[in-house]
């Protein structure tokens, strides 16, 4: 669900439209991992590409949120923390994701709009 809930927090907060997005296990999805030398079922994390570049866990976080501009951008001071702390905090988010956000028995349905950005077969 914690994955569900940030593509929509990046839908509604990147008013560009800069951010597309790919199941992990779509081909596009799976061609991304294989990409980063990341195996198809390493699902804990999402992908963020920018300039070529692709970015998990913490670092993903970042370069999202950073990405949306004006007052994101403080976000950006997160990158002084040094990778192995940000991603352990990461990583105990992620481990207690249904505790600290809830579980759905199904993910919902995204509305239209976020639809469309979503990558289908290609790596547009």
């Amino acid at each position: 669900m914690l994955c569900n809930g940030f593509v929509r927090f990046v839908h509604r907060f990147d008013r560009r439209g800069r951010f597309r997005f790919a199941t992990a296990q779509s081909p596009a999805g799976q061609a991304r991992y294989a990409a980063l030398g990341l195996p198809g079922d390493a699902l804990e994390t999402f992908l963020v590409f920018r300039d070529g570049r692709g970015y998990v866990k913490s670092s993903a976080v970042l370069v999202a949120v950073t990405g949306f501009g004006g007052v994101w951008r403080l976000a950006g001071l997160g990158w002084a923390v040094p990778r192995p702390v940000r991603d352990w905090l990461y990583d105990r988010v992620a481990r207690n994701r249904y505790r600290l956000f809830g579980r759905h028995a199904v993910c919902p349905l995204p509305e239209p709009a976020l639809l469309a950005r979503f990558v289908a077969d290609g790596l547009s």
